[in-house]
């Protein structure tokens, strides 16, 4: 469906305002040249100008960090079902949860990931079908005994594993070896379900570091069917204590087996400031080298998913009345240590993309210039993202009447726990694609022509570049215009001509199924030639009779529309579609810069709130009862 060059060919503006650049960096600018050739190769003209296109069209969503109950967190704590019900439920069939409840979602996914833990990959296989390896060690026994008695039995013995892996990095499973044909199991059944043309299925794993307690998980995405992932193994953290040997070990298999594969960080939140650091994980100064090689096989990161949102802090952006959404910012991922102010800057996106600037001031490199996007991150092999079908992140915490205030992050203190209210139901990945194929998903993927939402479908599309007008954004080839005359985000603004600032072409589109719009925004970044650097915020488009101010922005909220008690709310608010023109007021060639878009719902009833409206029980206090679901797109950046 070419939604931006169909649906908005007899559309109005809807507003415009004076903005700067947002971009997506691209492994290639000219990766789609020709977009609006019509010529045959005999030179003769084609009457169908859709002939020879060869530029994006159509947006697909998905799900990349998705666990079932092979991963040792999943299987061993209740999850049952497996990676064949994974499938099913993500292609839009109706199945029965872990917990014996009816689910389905309200549209199929397009695309899906399997990445199960590489760490104690066969464990809560081998206690499920009594492992003889298992039951012949001392300690294999003891622990399976243990899952035998019972939900106290199994959370004391997955407690203690957890503690022995994540925090004191010691592998138990160590020369049982579990795993078996696992791996192979794993990428032949995605195969299976990947069916080009319909539905994407991809295969992955996850490099679960958490060092002290500080997350440093990275999920590993291959581009490739089984003929070459079957020629690997996943790579433990055990093994590889390291961000260096993990890409060290993508290298290796772009070299030996011909495949590609990347690495993609998540919840910088909970890394106790580690995740974005200016220095190596050793601790040595980062040098261009270690830059390049960092950007070069993490060129995404999962802004969003059900461990709490990385867009920004109150703290580090005080001007953004948007920030702090979704927030887990109390302690490291353990639990083991508080979160003190100085480590937010090196654990959220949107500080993460000026450090990446300070750092190529200094070396030449930018190690951060990376895209969003955004995941579930779910254990229960469910892809829910939505507010009104949440079913949790754990077997245990699917919907009840009783799953609000559970331990999600246990600890003596309780000043540092976080409760399974206060679980997101986040995300989701979006791709601009031509075709839904592992070539073009992975390839959207790698060029960061992606982007995230918190769990919504909301479409959005953004072009940057020196010579758009106003007019171009109710142009019937604004989608060709865009990529022949500018850049898609996830791409680099380049050759400024004197005297000229960015320009960009925005437009979005609510969910078909959800909440209409607020407002559509450019987020500002840059660093000056004193080398400080500054973020500023500007509404692009917003809904209703609001007006954007000389500050470039609209201060009156949207309002709501929300009945609490009864979890309801109406589109009678808001925008269905918003499009907007900017061109940056402040813009200086000279200084490097990214722009990136964020689209903002109308107020809806959170999952929290659901609950209590449909089991009658009262409202958590530790998490408000509505939120505003956004996107986030890949960033464009300027460089002088």
């Amino acid at each position: 469906m070419n939604f931006f060059g169909t649906f908005f060919r007899a559309e109005r503006p809807i507003l415009s305002a004076s903005v700067v650049a947002l971009s997506l960096m691209a492994l290639d600018v000219h990766a789609f040249e020709g977009v609006v050739s019509t010529e045959t190769v005999d030179g003769t003209e084609n009457y169908s100008p859709f002939v020879h296109r060869s530029y994006p069209d159509q947006v697909l969503f998905g799900d990349l960090h998705f666990h079932t109950e092979i991963s040792f967190d999943a299987g061993l704590i209740g999850t049952s079902l497996n990676i064949h019900d994974a499938f099913r439920v993500a292609r839009g069939e109706k199945i029965m949860s872990n917990t014996g409840q009816p689910i389905q979602l309200i549209r199929p996914l397009d695309f899906l990931a399997i990445t199960e833990h590489a760490e104690m990959l066969g464990l809560s296989t081998a206690i499920r079908t009594s492992n003889p390896s298992l039951l012949q060690d001392d300690w294999g026994r003891r622990i399976y005994d243990q899952f035998g008695e019972g939900q106290q039995g199994r959370m004391a013995a997955f407690s203690e594993i957890i503690d022995l892996a994540t925090v004191q990095g010691i592998d138990p499973t160590e020369g049982l070896n579990l795993d078996g044909d696992i791996w192979l199991d794993i990428v032949q059944a995605v195969d299976q379900y990947n069916d080009p043309g319909t539905f994407t299925a991809l295969s992955g794993f996850e490099w679960t570091f958490t060092p002290k307690g500080d997350n440093l998980h990275r999920v590993i995405i291959f581009g490739d069917g089984a003929e070459k992932t079957s020629q690997t193994r996943p790579l433990p953290f055990f093994l590889a204590p390291d961000p260096e040997m993990l890409w060290d070990y993508l290298a290796d298999y772009e070299a030996n087996i011909g495949g590609q594969a990347i690495a993609v960080p998540h919840n910088g939140n909970v890394s106790n400031g580690l995740m974005f650091n200016r220095n190596k994980f050793d601790g040595s100064a980062m040098d261009a080298e270690y830059a390049a090689k960092r950007i070069r096989w993490e060129p995404m990161h999962e802004v969003t998913q059900i461990k709490g949102d990385e867009e920004t802090h109150p703290l580090l952006s005080p001007d953004d009345e948007f920030a702090g959404f979704e927030r887990w910012d109390v302690s490291n991922l353990a639990g083991t240590a508080p979160k003190t102010p100085e480590m937010l800057k090196y654990e959220y996106a949107r500080s993460a993309l000026k450090v990446g600037l300070e750092i190529e001031r200094d070396i030449g490199v930018n190690p951060y210039k990376f895209g969003l996007y955004g995941n579930t991150d779910t254990h229960t092999a469910l892809p829910t993202t939505r507010e009104d079908n949440y079913f949790g992140k754990y077997q245990h915490t699917e919907p009840s009447a009783n799953r609000h205030n559970l331990d999600v992050i246990p600890t003596d203190d309780p000043a540092l726990r976080i409760l399974t209210a206060q679980e997101s139901a986040s995300g989701l990945t979006a791709v601009w694609a031509r075709e839904n194929t592992r070539k073009e998903v992975f390839g959207a993927i790698t060029r960061k022509e992606a982007y995230a939402t918190t769990g919504s479908r909301i479409r959005v599309r953004v072009f940057g570049g020196w010579d758009f007008e106003e007019s171009d954004l109710q142009a019937p080839d604004f989608v060709s215009n865009g990529y022949q005359n500018g850049v898609p985000m996830g791409s680099d603004l380049v050759n400024a001509p004197d005297s000229a600032a960015p320009r960009f072409l925005v437009r979005a589109m609510r969910d078909p199924d959800g909440a209409n719009l607020d407002r559509v925004q450019i987020i500002k970044g840059w660093i000056d030639a004193a080398g400080e650097t500054h973020e500023r915020v500007f509404d692009v488009a917003v809904s209703g009779n609001r007006e954007i101010g000389e500050d470039g922005r609209a201060h009156e909220p949207v309002g709501s529309t929300v009945d609490i008690e009864n979890a309801t709310y109406s589109n009678s608010i808001g925008s269905a579609t918003l499009a907007g023109y900017w061109q940056d007021p402040e813009f200086d060639a000279t200084n490097n810069a990214f722009y990136y878009v964020r689209v903002i719902e109308i107020p809806k009833p959170r999952w929290t709130t659901y609950d209590a409206a449909f089991y009658g029980i009262p409202l958590p206090e530790s998490v408000p009862p509505t939120l505003q679901d956004r996107a986030y797109t890949s960033p464009i950046w300027y460089t002088p």
